[in-house]
């Protein structure tokens, strides 16, 4: 993995992007307020900048920042919107560029770019309208119902049977017009963090709900995180470069985070790229960190370094 050999002041004045209007803003706040207290711990001049106030633009414009440490999740700040603006402001920032900001934010064109790729992800159909339901009742179920364009397990259900199809569309259209039906699948659920292009070791998803929904990941006690993951050691190497591909696939850069299913067979299945994954006491990428001997604060400036990238998206000094 890349040496990091910079000083805190070679980073310079550093904005902590956090908050933002998503319905993840609450985990953003929490993520982005982690990253600071370690940044400062390190002796980077960081500040926190929450992109819901409306002088946000102008205040990385005019405060003498050098670069950005995103920390959004969901829209406005995941999505390619705010590395666009930073881009137009030339201010360099951490993790992925617009264009793969914007695939990975979108669960539908990623799965159809590694349906291009022939790289393996469940069916799926999307319902736009109440009109395409019937279209979705005739899948075969379980399916998993999601918004095309949000994360966190937000407006997420399971979907039984045909009659709970339009409960489960309702719930996810709340938040996006685009609403995936996904074929279930039955088996181990793993996630792949990946830092300056190296996967991690993976963790593996136990949880007692029907799936690993917010709850589970954000408040319960009794979600399990298995690290290392018991797999075979080339088992894991292969579902590490799976994760790799599919990172690449949707020009993924700098750091960010694969998650997978590997059915009854051994089948391993894409699900979906994270590429500001969260940075909070319950997230995955800094436990995997530290599965590879990386601490919280180490793991915060390879991060932040990923904003020295050139257009490779390779770091550089």
């Amino acid at each position: 993995m890349t040496d990091l050999s910079y000083r805190a002041e070679d980073f310079g004045k550093v904005a902590v992007l956090l908050g933002g209007r998503s319905a993840e803003r609450a985990i953003s706040l929490k993520s982005g307020n982690a990253v600071l207290a370690s940044l400062l711990r390190s002796g980077v001049d960081a500040h926190a900048v929450d992109t819901a106030e409306h002088d946000a633009i102008e205040r990385l414009q005019k405060e003498g920042f050098d670069r950005a440490f995103i920390m959004l999740h969901g829209r406005g700040g995941e999505d390619g919107v705010m590395q666009g603006a930073l881009e137009a402001l030339a201010l360099p920032y951490t993790g992925s560029g617009v264009l793969g900001s914007a695939v990975a934010m979108d669960k539908v064109r990623t799965k159809q770019l590694w349906q291009a790729m022939s790289l393996s992800t469940p069916a799926f159909r999307v319902a736009h309208t109440e009109a395409d339901l019937g279209a979705i009742k005739q899948m075969p179920f379980p399916l998993m119902a999601k918004p095309a364009h949000e994360g966190s397990s937000i407006g997420m259900s399971k979907v039984n049977s045909a009659d709970a199809v339009e409960e489960a569309w309702h719930k996810a259209y709340g938040f996006d017009g685009d609403v995936l039906f996904e074929q279930w699948i039955t088996g181990a659920e793993y996630t792949v963090a990946i830092v300056q292009g190296h996967a991690l070791p993976l963790i593996k998803l136990e949880t007692p709900h029907e799936f690993y929904d917010y709850d589970a990941k954000y408040q319960s006690s009794d979600t399990r995180y298995i690290c290392p993951c018991g797999l075979p050691e080339e088992q894991e190497g292969v579902l590490q470069a799976l994760a790799l591909q599919a990172f690449d696939a949707v020009d993924a850069h700098g750091w960010g985070r694969v998650d997978m299913m590997v059915d009854n067979n051994g089948q391993p299945y894409l699900i979906e790229v994270n590429t500001v994954p969260g940075m909070t006491d319950h997230s995955l990428v800094p436990m995997a960190a530290r599965a590879a001997g990386i601490e919280f604060d180490q793991l915060v400036l390879m991060i932040l370094a990923t904003s020295f990238r050139q257009g490779s998206g390779e770091v550089t000094h």
